[in-house]
């Protein structure tokens, strides 16, 4: 039998190991999933986590964003990781379990002009899909600014396209608002909005995920960045700057001697569209 740990926030991977609220368990048999479970972190740092992985006797660790402390201590406990990881939990298990979830231990300490905003892995979210803005929008003003709300919402492109939806998950979306956990543009349709009501917003790139930066993509020797070898075009892999921020990025380009990251969000450039249901204030 064997015990995966998932950073878990309301059925997504959450992408700031240290910051977990909550780890999704599964217990694996034969290379099956048999059975799962919540266990909440109960606001523990990341020694702690370590701590609290091992006394639930798990084995390997799933999650986004992960510093070398947290890594340390997790090494020194037995537990395996795998970070870098995206999206689904139970998609991420089955993906690790068939061997297609490749850990992106990578760091970087070439890289860490244009990427000051912090530790952007902590799921700034519009839900499961889209990392978002860093930072607080200090200037926002309305009646739910500050305070935790419960949201129900859709996402879609101009095309009509959706990218995203809290509805189909089952789950409504929690967050504090004002506090940057959001994009802009979602964040302010939602601080004065009343609970039971339905708007619908559509978002200019600046007020989502800003427009692509060129100087956001770049290219490496492979031989100045130990593990590179091991990626792949098309993957999405969590790298360090020279400050120990994680920041997600893509490889767009690898050949023989170099690989190219694009660290501009999926998003950029993007006009967005939005169905917003304000289901509760707590």
């Amino acid at each position: 039998m064997k015990r995966i740990a998932v950073t878990y926030d309301n059925g997504q991977v959450f992408q700031h190991f240290g910051k977990t609220e909550a780890f999704k368990v599964y217990e694996v048999e034969d290379g099956k999933v048999v059975s799962s479970e919540i266990v909440e972190s109960n606001g523990a740092g990341h020694g702690a986590l370590a701590g609290l992985l091992a006394d639930n006797t798990v084995d390997a660790l799933i999650c986004g964003g992960i510093g070398g402390g947290a890594v340390a201590a997790l090494e020194e406990a037995g537990i395996e990781i795998c970070a870098g990881a995206q999206g689904d939990t139970d998609a991420a298990v089955e993906a690790y379990l068939k061997g297609e979830l490749v850990s992106a231990g990578v760091t970087c300490d070439h890289h860490g002009e244009g990427h000051t905003c912090g530790e952007h892995e902590e799921g700034h979210s519009c839900g499961g899909g889209c990392n978002g803005g860093c930072g607080g929008h200090s200037t926002m003003e309305g009646r739910n600014v500050g305070k935790t709300v419960r949201t129900h919402y859709q996402g879609t492109f101009n095309d009509g396209t959706q990218f995203d939806s809290s509805y189909d998950r089952g789950e409504p979306l929690e967050f504090v608002c004002g506090a940057g956990m959001m994009i802009k543009g979602f964040d302010e349709a939602v601080a004065d909005m009343e609970v039971g009501e339905i708007v619908n917003v559509h978002l200019m790139p600046e007020e989502a995920y800003g427009q692509p930066d060129p100087q956001a993509i770049f290219t490496i020797e492979i031989a100045e960045m130990p593990g590179s070898e091991n990626l792949n075009a098309g993957q999405q892999v969590y790298l360090q700057n020279e400050y120990g921020q994680q920041f997600p990025v893509k490889v767009t380009a690898k050949d023989d001697t170099t690989i190219t990251f694009d660290a501009n969000h999926e998003m950029a450039g993007k006009e967005l569209n939005f169905k917003i249901e304000l289901v509760e204030v707590l």
